[in-house]
């Protein structure tokens, strides 16, 4: 059968959006919890456009979103309803720690797939050429190929970024998280650990929970001995150590507060090269990593162009004002909006 960019007959564009938006958002709380995995979410429709089930991936070794959605819905006793698969990435098309999930399609009542993003990784792409081989066939339609959902499509690269950049570039997608006050210092008032608001707190500690690692600077530990732990919202159950990453040049790191951080939950690991660092975290497998540091570590990181966005909370007499600058589809820019819409 061949591929078709037309919607089936009984299903409308804005089921297929309401699908899409629930795989994405879901899949956004994900970040953090899947690594060296992408973050994947995967909706299930009815003939007539109904949200069975929408499953995600969860975190590394556990079935992928596909096969979740699936297992879903046969739980429910909705899986003989299932007639469309909206997935924010291509299924995967290889036997690793599961089965392929194109496969798993290829076996269900599932008439058509949408695919929301091109898998980058050779090893697992071609999944959408065999949802389409014969016998079997199902109809598959590709985000890209639909002008009029173009939005969807640069959502789910901007949820497939942080996986993207390590395999691609060989990289984690890097974000900078920076707060200035009325007068532009980063320094807290006396007796504060830090001056912006509940809001802003939340959207930092946010970040920090979808990353899995944190750079930060010999300065910032000798000076204020931070914590890095997530706050503010709940962390990933049962994770595994989060990297923490510190540029240390002469070898100060306190053996104390590496101890401290590790019985938090940390694997702390020094380093005397900062242009080292993204390619000693693609190697741990660490998708995203997120920069807190103090003003001399973010200079060098700015000349080096190590980043991918950049965060800048400004304390106003207000509302704090987000600032946000990204090189690509921002999984920053995603996981904000999603923190929007889970609120609202």
């Amino acid at each position: 059968m061949a591929n078709q960019t037309t919607l089936s007959d009984t299903i409308a564009p804005s089921a297929i959006r309401d699908g899409f938006r629930a795989a994405i958002s879901q899949a956004v709380e994900t970040f953090g919890a899947t690594a060296p995995n992408p973050s994947v979410g995967c909706a299930l429709l009815d003939a007539e456009g109904h949200i069975l089930t929408v499953g995600v991936h969860p975190r590394v070794g556990q079935p992928h979103a596909e096969a979740m959605a699936l297992a879903q819905a046969h739980a429910t006793g909705v899986l003989d309803q299932v007639r469309v698969a909206l997935v924010t990435l291509e299924p995967c098309n290889h036997t690793g720690r599961t089965p392929p999930c194109s496969e798993a399609l290829r076996n269900s009542p599932v008439r058509e797939v949408w695919i929301g993003a091109a898998d980058p990784n050779p090893q697992a792409s071609g999944g959408a050429g065999r949802l389409c081989e014969e016998p079997g066939a199902k109809r598959v339609v590709m985000l890209a190929d639909r002008p009029d959902m173009a939005d969807l499509a640069q959502d789910c690269r901007a949820l497939l970024a942080p996986f993207a950049s390590r395999v691609v570039r060989h990289r984690p997608w890097i974000s900078v998280k920076q707060a200035l006050d009325e007068h532009g210092s980063m320094v807290p008032p006396p007796g504060q650990k830090t001056f912006t608001s509940p809001a802003s707190l939340t959207l930092a500690h946010r970040l920090r929970r979808a990353t899995d690692a944190i750079i930060t600077g010999i300065g910032t530990v000798l000076a204020d001995r931070p914590r890095f732990t997530v706050r503010h919202v709940p962390d990933h159950e049962g994770r595994k150590p989060r990297l923490l990453v510190v540029c240390d040049r002469h070898g100060r790191l306190p053996a104390d507060w590496i101890a401290e951080m590790t019985e938090t939950g940390f694997e702390v690991i020094p380093t005397p090269d900062l242009l080292s660092v993204p390619t000693l975290l693609a190697g741990r497998g660490a998708n995203w990593a997120m920069i807190e540091a103090g003003p001399a570590l973010l200079a060098s990181v700015a000349e080096a162009g190590l980043w991918d966005d950049w965060l800048t909370i400004h304390k106003t007499a207000g509302a704090d004002r987000i600032d946000l600058k990204s090189r690509d589809e921002s999984p920053l820019q995603l996981l904000r909006e999603n923190a929007c819409s889970l609120e609202s």
